[in-house]
């Protein structure tokens, strides 16, 4: 599966259009998938922070593919808002109506959110993926894909198909192992990758020389974002703060690049 490749120079708020340098305008999403260097990386927490950027000026759909996460609409304080879930697409298959499935969509503010389900654990089809992400793509403007680590490193996911991937890195020595374990799988396919470096670093390992040390180009720099921690913990991710500041500059740099 290979997505259309789009050429983005800055985006305009119309569903499924990306405004492409020189004005052209592409009829496909801008796909950016979002992986943790190793467990614990804070991976949810930026893809939707990024998303909510994203969300701003186009239409905008946060996909969760941890398979072994609770959720992603947890974090978002969403998990009893009204609307599917992976596992009411289990027969989504073939020619998926895209405008539908982001009609039925819980919201995030204005980006779209498609979870996995606490209480239905069970992880989509391949092929189920495959479809609804391939609908979404004809109905907005960019996907941001909270990638399944695991997944990643089997090659078995959709990294592949990305435009755009970010790696969530902390600044330690676990990390820098855990990045050349998924870096086969993400470099190779054409698509931008990059690191955003998070801290602290208990053994002072630096944002650049992290980047050096897996041979990927450096992104941004997560400062230490104690207010986000704590409003996650309480339910809900702010809007405000370090890492928003961060998927910020981050979702500058991934369009001016593209």
């Amino acid at each position: 599966m290979r997505w259309p490749q789009v050429e983005v120079g800055g985006v305009r708020a119309v569903p499924g259009e990306v405004a492409a340098k020189g004005g052209v305008t592409r009829e496909r999403a801008f796909v950016v998938g979002v992986v943790g260097g190793r467990g614990g990386a804070g991976t949810s927490t930026f893809a939707a922070a990024l998303a909510a950027r994203f969300a701003r000026a186009t239409a905008t759909a946060l996909v969760d593919l941890d398979r072994a996460g609770a959720g992603i609409d947890v974090l978002l304080a969403l998990e009893d808002a009204d609307g599917v879930r992976w596992p009411d697409l289990s027969a989504a298959r073939g020619e998926v109506d895209g405008a539908q499935v982001l009609a039925l969509l819980p919201r995030w503010g204005p980006c779209a959110v498609l979870s996995a389900d606490r209480q239905r654990p069970t992880p989509p089809e391949p092929a189920v993926v495959a479809d609804v992400l391939h609908a979404l793509t004809g109905v907005c403007g960019v996907l941001v894909l909270d990638l399944d680590r695991s997944g990643v490193v089997a090659g078995e996911s959709v990294a592949a198909a990305c435009d755009a991937l970010v790696v969530v890195a902390p600044r330690d020595l676990r990390t820098v192992a855990g990045v050349l374990a998924l870096r086969p799988q993400l470099v190779g396919h054409g698509a931008l990758t990059g690191l955003v470096a998070g801290g602290p670093a208990p053994g002072g390992l630096g944002a650049d020389e992290l980047a050096l040390a897996v041979d990927l180009r450096l992104l941004g720099r997560l400062p230490v974002d104690r207010r986000t921690a704590a409003a996650t913990e309480r339910g809900g991710l702010p809007l405000t703060g370090g890492v928003a500041r961060t998927a910020a500059r981050v979702a500058r740099e991934l369009l001016a690049a593209a």
